[in-house]
C-alpha cells in the first residue's frame, strides 16, 4: 500500500509537468506524432512490455496502470496507448508513457464537452464544501447545486457514484475544471417528457416511481412527466394515508385515467388495474346470505367489517344485539376480530351493504315469552328508578319494567321509592312479554287483591273516615281512604272555603276527616263531605262511633279540627 501511495503522489506532482507537455505535445499528435498504439507482451514487478512495432520493445512504469481502487489494471495481450519519452542505454529499451497520453486524451474530452456539450464520464471521489470532487481523469468540481434537478438532502449518497457530466468551465492553464450533472438530467427529462406527450393516452398502463408521498396520495415519476395518484385511486380497499401502501422509490404498475396536455397534468391510479369488486356485488352478497369479515374500524354507531379488498359493509349497533341497551359496539367487538354475519341489504349505486349479528343468534325474547306467561310470578332486583315506574333485572341483558301505576294500588307515592330501593329484591307478577317492541311489562300491585272489591260491605254511607289528600282538582279533593280506595269531596261539599280554591287551604298528603255520602262498588266511586260532617248532631257521630271504634276515640276527635280552623 505504501508503493501505491507514493505513486499517487507522483501521479500528483506530474500534473504541471504534463500541463506544459500538452501543448507540445499536441501539435506533434496532430501531426502523427509520437503516441504510438502497442500490445502488452509481458509484465513483471515493476514495469509492462509493450511492443510498439519498432525495432526494440518499450517498457511502461507498472504504475501508470494503476487504477482508482488501487489494483493494476493491464493483462498481457491487452492494446494500449503510449508515448515515446527516451531511450534505455543499457538495454536499448524504450521508454514509454501511458499516463502522458492519457492526460492528453482527458482534455481533449474536457475541451470537447466544454466545446459541443459531450457528456463526459467521472467518478464522484469525495465531498468538499460547496460541492464535490470528481476524477475524470484529472480532479474537477462539481457545485453541489449542479449535482441533480432536485435539492441534494445527502451528499455523502452521492460520493463513489459513476456518473455522466458536462463541462460548463474551464481553465486549462491553471487546471480547473467545473462540471455539471443538473444539465444532463434535465435535457433527458425534457426528451422523455416529450416522448411522453407524444405516446400518451387515456387507459394506459405504465411503470414509473415513486418520487414523493403526500396526506393526499403520491407523485410518480413516469419518465420526464410526473402522474399524481390520489389517495383513493391506490386502492379499492380501505386506506387512510398512501405510506400504508407505498414508499418512495417504489417501483408501481399504473393506469391513466385522465390526460390535461393543456396543464401538462397526468392523473393515475393503481385500483383501476383490477376489476371493481361492487360491479357484480348484488350477485356475490344477496340479502340473507351468510358472510364472514374482518372488523376494520369501530364508531358510536357500529362497526365496519371488511368483506374483501375494497367492499366494507356496515354492521350497526342496532343489529349486534338483541339488547337494546347496548350503547357501545367495542364491549361486543374488537378491531381485526372475524365475525360471521348476515347480509341484510345491499344498495350497488350508494355502495353500501348492511349486515347483520343478532340475526345469526337466537333471540331471547322467544325463550323469555316460554318461560314467563302472564300471570307468572318473577323475582328480581330492583336496577333503577325513573319518573314512569322501576326496572327490575330479570336476566342479563333483560329488564321488566313496573309502571308507576303498578307499583301500588295507593297513588300516594311518598316513601315508595325509600321502599323499593335499588337493589331490592321484589316479587311481581307478569302481565305481558312484548317481543316486537322488547317490553317486559310486570307488577307489585296485582299479587294483591283489588281492594276495591267488597268495599260497600266495609264501608256504609254516614261512616266517618280519616285519610290522606291524593290529588286537588278545581272540582274538589281526592282523599285516600286506605291503600288504593278514594273518595272525592266536591267543592260544594268543602265547608269554608270563603270564595278561595281547594289548593289555596289544602296540601297534597294533609290528614283529613269526612263523611261518606255515597259508594258506588261497580265504579269505584265513594262520595265525601265535609259539610255534612259538621251538621251531624252528636248522636249520629255517637252512632257511628260505636259501629267503629278504630275511626275515632272521642267526640273532641271528630270536632277539634273544625274548632281550630274556625277559631282563626
Amino acid at each position: 500500500m505504501a508503493d501505491i501511495a507514493e505513486t499517487v503522489a507522483q501521479k500528483e506532482n506530474t500534473e504541471e509537468e504534463m500541463r506544459e507537455l500538452y501543448e507540445t505535445s499536441m501539435k506533434s499528435l496532430q501531426e502523427g506524432g509520437n503516441i504510438l498504439k502497442g500490445k502488452v507482451i509481458n509484465i513483471n514487478s515493476d514495469t509492462v512490455i509493450v511492443d510498439v512495432g519498432l525495432k526494440s520493445e518499450g517498457k511502461v512504469p507498472i504504475s501508470e496502470f494503476l487504477n482508482r481502487n488501487g489494483e493494476y489494471a493491464v493483462n498481457i495481450g491487452d492494446e494500449v496507448e503510449v508515448m515515446i519519452t527516451g531511450r534505455e542505454k543499457e538495454f536499448g529499451l524504450l521508454i514509454l508513457s501511458k499516463q502522458k497520453v492519457d492526460y492528453i486524451r482527458t482534455w481533449q474530452k474536457i475541451n470537447k464537452s466544454f466545446e459541443d456539450g459531450t457528456p463526459i464520464d467521472g467518478d464522484i471521489t469525495s465531498e468538499v464544501k460547496g460541492g464535490f470532487i470528481v476524477d475524470i481523469g484529472i480532479n474537477a468540481f462539481l457545485p453541489i447545486s449542479q449535482g441533480d434537478i432536485k435539492p441534494v438532502k445527502n451528499p455523502s449518497s452521492f460520493v463513489g457514484r459513476h456518473l455522466k457530466f458536462r463541462v460548463i468551465k474551464v481553465n486549462q492553464r491553471k487546471g480547473n475544471v467545473i462540471l455539471s450533472r443538473r444539465i444532463l438530467v434535465e435535457e433527458e427529462r425534457e426528451r422523455k417528457k416529450a416522448e411522453f406527450w407524444k405516446n400518451a393516452k387515456d387507459g394506459q398502463i405504465l411503470y414509473g416511481f415513486v418520487r414523493n408521498i403526500t396526506d393526499y396520495g403520491a407523485f410518480v415519476d413516469l419518465g420526464g412527466v410526473d402522474g399524481f395518484l390520489h389517495l383513493n385511486e391506490i386502492t379499492w380497499g380501505r386506506i387512510t394515508h398512501p405510506k400504508e401502501y407505498l414508499r418512495v422509490g417504489d417501483e408501481i404498475k399504473v393506469k391513466i385515467i385522465e390526460l390535461d396536455t393543456e396543464k401538462e397534468r397526468v392523473s393515475l391510479s393503481m385500483k383501476r388495474l383490477k376489476p371493481d369488486p361492487w360491479e357484480k356485488i348484488d350477485e356475490k352478497y344477496p340479502p340473507g346470505s351468510k358472510v364472514r369479515g374482518k372488523v376494520v374500524g369501530i364508531v358510536e354507531y357500529g362497526v365496519f367489517v371488511e368483506l374483501e379488498q375494497g367492499v366494507e359493509g356496515l354492521l350497526h349497533l342496532s343489529e349486534m344485539s338483541w339488547d337494546k341497551k347496548l350503547k357501545n359496539p367495542s364491549k361486543i367487538v374488537n378491531k381485526n376480530d372475524w365475525l360471521e354475519l348476515a347480509v341484510l341489504d345491499v344498495d350497488k349505486e350508494k355502495k353500501r351493504i348492511s349486515l347483520g349479528l343478532k340475526q345469526l343468534l337466537s333471540d331471547p325474547w322467544d325463550e323469555l315469552i316460554r318461560k314467563y306467561p302472564p300471570v307468572s310470578i318473577i323475582k328480581g332486583k330492583v336496577k333503577n328508578w325513573t319518573d314512569f315506574g322501576m326496572f327490575i333485572g330479570i336476566e342479563e341483558g333483560v329488564d321488566g319494567l313496573i309502571h308507576a301505576s303498578e307499583v301500588s294500588w295507593s297513588r300516594r307515592r311518598k316513601g315508595v321509592q325509600d321502599h323499593y330501593k335499588k337493589g331490592t329484591i321484589v316479587e311481581a307478577v307478569v302481565l305481558n312479554v312484548d317481543k316486537e317492541n322488547k317490553k317486559f311489562s310486570l307488577s307489585i300491585k296485582k299479587l294483591k287483591e283489588d281492594p276495591w272489591r267488597g268495599i260497600s260491605t266495609k264501608y256504609r254511607e254516614r261512616d266517618i273516615i280519616e285519610g290522606y289528600i291524593t290529588s286537588i282538582t278545581d272540582f274538589g279533593i281526592f282523599v285516600e281512604i286506605e291503600d288504593g280506595v278514594e273518595g272525592l269531596i266536591h267543592l260544594s261539599e268543602i265547608d269554608d272555603l270563603q270564595g278561595r280554591s281547594p289548593s289555596d287551604v289544602y296540601k297534597i298528603d294533609d290528614k283529613i276527616k269526612a263523611v261518606i255520602l255515597n259508594i258506588d262498588e261497580k265504579e269505584k266511586r265513594i262520595g265525601l263531605s265535609i259539610k255534612a260532617l259538621k251538621k251531624m248532631d252528636e248522636k249520629s257521630i255517637m252512632e257511628n262511633l260505636s259501629r267503629d271504634n278504630s275511626a275515632f276515640s272521642t267526640l273532641r276527635d271528630i270536632l277539634e279540627p273544625a274548632i281550630k280552623k274556625n277559631g282563626k
